[in-house]
Parts: structure tokens; sequence; C-alpha cells
């Protein structure tokens, strides 16, 4: 059963390990099914046009943040965008800033990883942990505050959709900003303002931002992330002063 509707997707295709083939786009078309999401329609295209289109996915819940790409120009989870959201041409292109695998499918595990190593974005403990102790009580809006943050999927969305990181690969970006402030709040931490302040204050950290918060527009999770951007500037100008 579907509801009237043939949908047309122009795919960019492009392998690296293949530099003599130019990119291009192919076009493809299905009928579409109701309540289909981009995933099954490209698991569609894959079976019935083109077994070799690369893209990734994993939950197909939006939890894995594996299937971002780019939708008319705009970054997007595949297994939660519904085509009944799009018009009946859909151009489906990688994420930028990310090493790019094939097709739609880009290595955003490089990207994050470097970040993570950069912020040091774990915790550092003010104690050596001790297996026999109390497990330690948080307030109950701080915890909630860590969650939110804890909530980033490490889909890339909102990397793709920031103008600096488009030009800077260097830039912390939303996903990074959020990890640090995730960090700084918690109160197991050892570190304090001063230890961030050279990582944060920076024209790679919040000072770098160009303000246009398409960030906190394309994250599929809905993260708070311009509060966080504003809680590390706020904190960074109080430190510098």
């Amino acid at each position: 059963m579907t509801n009237g509707r043939r949908l047309t997707f122009e795919v960019f295709r492009f392998n690296p390990e293949d530099p003599d083939t130019p990119p291009r786009l192919d076009t493809f078309e299905i009928d579409e099914q109701p309540y289909m999401s981009l995933y099954i329609a490209l698991n569609a295209i894959r079976e019935q046009h083109d077994p070799s289109l690369m893209f990734d996915f994993a939950c197909r819940s939006a939890i894995c943040g594996s299937c971002g790409m780019l939708v008319n120009g705009r970054p997007a989870l595949a297994c939660k965008t519904l085509t009944s959201s799009l018009p009946e041409t859909v151009r489906l292109a990688p994420l930028p800033v990310f090493k790019l695998v094939g097709d739609l499918s880009v290595d955003t595990g490089v990207w994050f990883r470097d970040m993570v190593e950069r912020t040091e974005g774990w915790i550092k403990a003010k104690e050596a942990f001790d297996p026999e102790a109390l497990e330690e009580r948080m307030d109950d809006d701080v915890a909630q505050e860590i969650y939110e943050s804890d909530r980033c999927i490490e889909c890339g969305c909102c990397i793709a959709a920031c103008g600096v990181a488009n030009i800077d690969d260097q830039f912390l970006g939303a996903a990074g900003l959020n990890r640090i402030s995730r960090f700084a709040l918690d109160p197991r931490d050892a570190r304090d303002d001063s230890d961030w302040f050279d990582i944060v204050a920076t024209e790679r950290g919040v000072f770098g931002c160009i303000g246009l918060m398409a960030c906190d527009d394309m994250c599929p999770k809905e993260l708070p992330l311009r509060e966080h951007y504003a809680w590390l500037r706020r904190r960074a100008l109080r430190n510098a002063g």
C-alpha cells in the first residue's frame, strides 16, 4: 500500500578509493510507503536499484548517531526523518567537515576522538577511587544538567551545520563545548575555571563562534547547546577578569 507519491532521490556518489571517478549525483525513484523514514528509503534504493550505495546505520532509533547526512542541504538523521516531511525530490549528501568514507558515509570518529583528546573530556578525579567507599551523592538539579549534556549521540549534525567548523577543523564547535560543559558542571571533577580557560577562551573555543547557532537548530536530540555555550562564555569572561 502506498500513499500515492513517487519520490525522486538525488544522491551524492563518490568513492575516495577510486579517485579517478569524479563525484556525481545519481537519481533514483521509489514509491513512498506509509511512515517511511529516509533510512527505509535508502535501504529500498540499495535493494531495488544499487547495492553499492554506501551509508551508515546501526540502531534505527536516533541513538547511535551513525546515519547523519545532508537532507536538502540540512544536517539530519536518516532514521528520524520521515519522507512525508519532505518534498517529492530529495537531495542527499554526506556531512561536511568529517572524513568521507564513500557516498553518504563519513567517519565522525576521527573528529570526535581528536576533540576528546584536546579537551581531555573525561573525569579527572579529586582523589583515588575507593571501591569500598559509599557512593558520592549529587544534587538532583546538577545531575539533570549533566544528563542533558550526556545525551549527545555524537552524530556530527551540529558540527556539519557550523559555519566556523566548516572552515576550521580545529574549532571545538557545539559538540566540543557541550562536552566541556558536562565535565565543568561535574562536582566530581578536580578542574576549575582556570584549568579550562586555555581551551575554552580562544578563537577555537567560545570566542570563535560567530553566533549563527545553526548547531542549536540542527541538533536531532534538541540539546540546550545555546545555553551551554552562553554558560561557558560567561565563565571564561569572568575568569579573564
